[in-house]
């Protein structure tokens, strides 16, 4: 049987000079990541960008286990009262909160909230599990949806409805907890760079930003290609503000009641957002291989009759990289060389070989990058160890380059003038504060421009606030965010 000549229709990829908010869409769509649903704002994730949140659902829980963190499971409903219990916790959600009023035909005694984070309904369990210091630490995780009411809803970034996990530690001293929140934005950090190949910012948010009902949000800050920062995931000490609500309470050693120490912290399907506007090009999405479904693709290629041998060769490769724990896929459709590499391509897969007969005729096999777009001969021989190879140095690449794009985009400035421009190019800034809030409400709305973070590594420094002119000790990092 011939090869079919008929072509895939290959959906359009605006490029990122043009419309970056048309590119980021229009690669979710030809990589076939996600699409919205019925209702307004939510979001169907399709089997392959489902794949990579289960990539990083894996890498993640694993890591959250190491260090003893135990998965739960909580309701999706939770009480109005519960919710009116932390006074600025409920402040901070009123606006995106969705409430069921009605069930079963008939009006509900009290309303509902579907959650859109699980304090409160946590809490209220947790102070019955815990009544000693033996039941602590008490480390638990879920992986959840959860539904905050989006008005300008962004496949990934912000949907109505989303996918994440939530940590909610409890702790007996206020030193433990803040050693835990620390511990879990490492975790965070870590995976961003080592298996998301994306450079982060870490530091701590200025009490404008941070999480309501927390004493202190740290965050890990990503640049996307535009320039705008991505807030990656976020760790929360939460002090004694939940436990005094709660009433979460412990007897000490020294037969003393005491409230506890909380933390929270999380990490959502945002992420694959900031995958995509880190690592994208005009051809569509570019995976690192850590975090690739399929890290090698294996193309049959036929140029006339189908010829059986092709594919068996491919699967025979396939199942030598698998020994390697590398992930593999064989393609042998009846499709055109072309059409099938152009798909891989938009997918993002980090690498692909050509099996074609003169491939097999002289044991050589061509394999190509996604991410410089090279193309090398290896002999059957030594692809095992060659790609393996080659799949570190792609992860390196990708992370190096998103590193250097964003040393060369952040901006030291002292003076306002200098301070707007830089904004305006697409740049972090870092810029002294004088840690007013009404200042920092100027900045935003003459700039577009929000405080991310006091990064962690930034020294005391004396200087002027760039708006106020009022005496500050450190630099603050500014950008415009998603």
């Amino acid at each position: 049987m011939a090869v079919k000549e008929e072509k895939i229709i290959h959906k359009k990829i605006t490029k990122r000079s043009e419309d970056y908010s048309q590119w980021y869409l229009d690669v979710i769509d030809a990589a076939e990541l996600a699409e919205y649903g019925p209702v307004k704002g939510c979001m169907v994730i399709r089997p392959y960008g489902y794949a990579i949140w289960e990539r990083i659902q894996s890498i993640l829980d694993q890591r959250f286990k190491e260090t003893g963190v135990q998965n739960a499971y909580f309701p999706l409903f939770i009480p109005e009262r519960l919710l009116e219990r932390e006074k600025d916790h409920v402040k901070g959600f009123a606006p995106e909160v969705a409430v069921v009023t009605h069930a079963g035909g008939k009006k509900l005694a009290e309303p509902l909230v579907i959650r859109p984070t699980s304090e409160t309904v946590m809490y209220e369990v947790f102070a019955r599990w815990i009544h000693s210091y033996r039941d602590l630490p008490l480390l638990i995780n879920q992986w959840v949806n959860v539904v905050r009411w989006e008005m300008r809803p962004r496949l990934f970034l912000r949907t109505v409805e989303f996918l994440w996990q939530e940590g909610h530690t409890v702790h007996a001293t206020e030193t433990e907890a803040d050693e835990r929140a620390r511990l879990m934005l490492r975790i965070y950090k870590d995976f961003a760079e080592d298996i998301m190949a994306i450079p982060v910012v870490d530091g701590v948010k200025p009490d404008l930003e941070k999480f309501a009902g927390a004493q202190n949000t740290y965050t890990v800050e990503a640049m996307m290609q535009d320039g705008k920062s991505l807030q990656f995931a976020t760790s929360h000490n939460l002090g004694q503000n939940f436990s005094k609500v709660f009433n979460i309470k412990f007897f000490d050693k020294d037969t003393k009641e005491y409230y506890a120490w909380q933390t929270s912290w999380g990490l959502s399907t945002r992420t694959i957002g900031g995958l995509i506007m880190t690592h994208g090009d005009d051809n569509g999405l570019v995976l690192p291989p850590k975090i690739a479904p399929i890290e090698v693709v294996l193309t049959t290629i036929e140029t006339g009759q189908r010829d059986a041998s092709l594919k068996q060769k491919a699967e025979e490769i396939s199942g030598i990289l698998k020994t390697k724990n590398i992930r593999s896929q064989v393609d042998s459709r009846d499709l055109r060389p072309g059409e099938k590499f152009y798909e891989w391509e938009k997918k993002g897969v980090p690498l692909r070989i050509e099996v074609g007969t003169k491939e097999m005729k002289e044991d050589v096999f061509t394999v190509a990058r996604r991410d410089t777009g090279e193309k090398i001969k290896i002999p059957f021989n030594q692809l095992a160890n060659e790609i393996e190879k080659t799949l570190e140095s792609i992860q390196n690449n990708l992370f190096e380059k998103a590193l250097a794009m964003r040393k060369s985009r952040t901006k030291i400035v002292d003076k306002w003038d200098d301070f707007v421009k830089a904004i305006d190019e697409g740049n972090f800034v870092l810029a002294h504060w004088c840690e007013n809030e009404k200042v920092a409400e100027e900045i935003k709305a003459e700039t577009g421009a929000t405080i991310r973070c006091l990064p962690f590594e930034s020294l005391e420094e004396k200087g002027r606030c760039i708006k106020s002119n009022k005496p500050s000790k450190r630099r603050y990092l500014f950008a415009r965010a998603y």
